[in-house]
């Protein structure tokens, strides 16, 4: 009799997240009464905008939204999603380019799935989302880091593409503003990298779910445009999957909505998939979803404005602490300063030598939980989300600036 594996070798190869599992254990301890203040969670802790919970309230008495739709999603949101790609990604497509998904990370997962067969690579700029080297992997792919530390400000070049690319090559991974590090590319460098990889005949997946989230460099300045590789690089559009949704925009990361937009051909082969995988995301959140971008859009400018507060003052907080360098980043939530200064040195009578063992260290002594680099990419980095109030927000800080005073 032939013997297999209980668990399916692929699925066992899959790492757990990171990032909600450190989130996990801080609210396990939070359950336990100690006092942990949570940097972990990509999630913004704001509520839902009323007039969006108000459209689902509507929905959810509306008898049509009870059954089956169109696996690929409603038309109503299919129209409202090609009006934002045109405002903010500057890209021209039809209703039947946009496939709508349970959340971002299925649009994720469902690019490389359609685009992959076993054995291609996909270059991977690091630090990068945890999610991104599983769903290569999970699609048979191979993921290529390209490494960008804090002095290149998290930002890779052309240069260090090609010096990646191999005759396996197939697609390129872009994130601009990036989980982990708000980093964002301009306009400039968004155009070299898209004319590199055209030139190269690659495909690009590129994930714009933080693209409404960007900030100036200086108070007095305007906020910095994430430029879309699309609109930078036209001739793209044929070979390019932009991956997007409400969650972090809106304050919807419960509802479970995102999309992908591309090519026919390739939306074509992703509904397919989806029409075997999930069918249609739920009616209700599709609703909601349509009143959030078709809607008033003051309350995203409200959080917006309050993640930038936060964000300058987590960043000039965390410089005080000698041994941590924190780049101010232009996009998203997350701060990521490199903290390799604080290594190899003893705090609390500890030695911690890798980055993981610091933030261990950081929630036993401190009661502060932060998500180290090795879920992004090399040691000696953390990761903290500044979506989270102002008070608990400052007082982490100057916790870790206790421990390491």
């Amino acid at each position: 009799m032939a013997t297999f594996p209980r668990i399916s070798r692929r699925i066992d190869a899959i790492a757990e997240s990171a990032t909600l599992k450190v989130d996990a254990k801080a609210k396990a301890l939070q359950a336990e009464g100690r006092k942990v203040i949570s940097y972990a969670a990509g999630e913004p802790d704001f509520l839902t905008p009323s007039h969006i919970v108000d459209a689902a309230s509507v929905a959810v008495l509306d008898p049509k939204n009870y059954r089956y739709t169109p696996a690929v999603g409603l038309p109503e949101l299919r129209a409202a999603i090609v009006s934002k790609t045109l405002r903010d990604s500057g890209l021209a497509v039809t209703a039947s380019q946009v496939v709508v998904t349970n959340g971002g990370k299925q649009a994720v997962y469902q690019a490389f799935a359609t685009l992959l067969d076993d054995g291609d690579e996909v270059l991977l700029p690091a630090p990068y989302w945890t999610t991104y080297p599983e769903a290569i992997k999970l699609a048979g792919g191979v993921p290529v880091e390209v490494f960008a530390g804090s002095d290149q400000d998290y930002l890779v070049t052309v240069e260090q593409l090609e010096a990646a690319r191999t005759e396996r090559t197939k697609v390129l991974l872009f994130v601009s503003p990036s989980n982990p590090t708000g980093a964002v590319y301009s306009a400039e460098q968004t155009r070299a990298i898209g004319e590199w990889a055209l030139a190269n005949g690659m495909w690009v997946v590129s994930d714009e779910i933080y693209q409404n989230l960007t900030y100036a460099s200086s108070e007095s300045a305007r906020a910095v445009r994430a430029t879309s590789i699309v609109e930078a690089v036209p001739a793209l559009a044929d070979t390019t999957i932009l991956v997007n949704g409400v969650a972090k925009t809106y304050a919807m990361t419960g509802w479970r909505v995102g999309w992908m937009v591309g090519p026919l051909d390739a939306m074509k082969a992703a509904g397919n998939l989806q029409s075997h995988l999930s069918s249609n995301v739920s009616n209700i959140s599709q609703r909601a979803a349509i009143e959030a971008l078709n809607g008033p859009q003051d309350a995203v400018e409200m959080m917006r404005l309050a993640f930038d507060r936060r964000r300058r003052l987590i960043v000039d907080e965390l410089n005080k602490i000698d041994g941590l360098v924190c780049p101010t980043p232009e996009g998203a939530f997350y701060v990521y300063p490199d903290v390799t200064g604080l290594l190899n040195r003893t705090w609390g009578g500890v030695t911690p030598t890798t980055s993981l063992e610091l933030a261990d260290l950081i929630l036993e002594q401190a009661e502060v939980a932060v998500v180290p680099g090795e879920a992004f990419g090399p040691s000696g980095f953390l990761r903290l989300s500044y979506a989270l109030g102002d008070e608990p927000l400052l007082e982490g800080v100057r916790r870790l600036q206790r421990l390491f005073a």
